[in-house]
């Protein structure tokens, strides 16, 4: 029988980050580093951190180096410590700009545009158009509808 390779791949945010971040395992040796390593997550994940987002920038401007490189510089130039979980910046919901895309079929771009030339109680219709009911309908919250208990 043929030794079995490692079955379970490497996680990009359990094994190649905290690599880099806390245990400095050289792991680019791995048979499957290079199909678990994605520049790009790794590059953000760095920039939420204060001691480590000039290197990530460094990184993205040499964003055409080799997995492995990008690792090993990672590896030996980012400081040994265990850092706080940092969440991602996620881009703000905008209702009105959801309707307005709705209501004319169209998209961000030209719905901004839209929103700009658009006037209050314009805006108000289309809102009061696209509305959907469910919980969120504010209305129907105020008038008890929805609420009663089945027996």
């Amino acid at each position: 029988m043929k030794p079995r390779e490692r079955e379970i791949e490497m996680d990009l945010f359990k094994d190649i980050l905290p690599a880099i971040q806390k245990t400095k395992k050289d792991l680019s040796n791995e048979p499957d580093f290079e199909k678990s390593y994605n520049a790009f997550v790794v590059n953000r994940a760095l920039s939420y951190h204060v001691d480590s987002i000039l290197h990530a920038n460094e990184m993205n401007l040499r964003h055409g180096l080799d997995e492995k490189l990008q690792f090993q510089y990672y590896l030996n130039s980012i400081r040994s410590m265990k850092r706080k979980f940092q969440p991602w910046v996620k881009k703000e919901k905008n209702d009105i700009l959801d309707a307005i895309k709705e209501y004319y079929q169209c998209s961000s771009a030209k719905a901004l545009e839209a929103m700009r030339i658009l006037s209050s109680d314009q805006v108000d219709h289309i809102i009061t158009i696209t509305k959907k009911g469910g919980v969120g309908n504010v209305e129907r919250r105020r008038h008890g509808g929805g609420d009663a208990k089945r027996a």
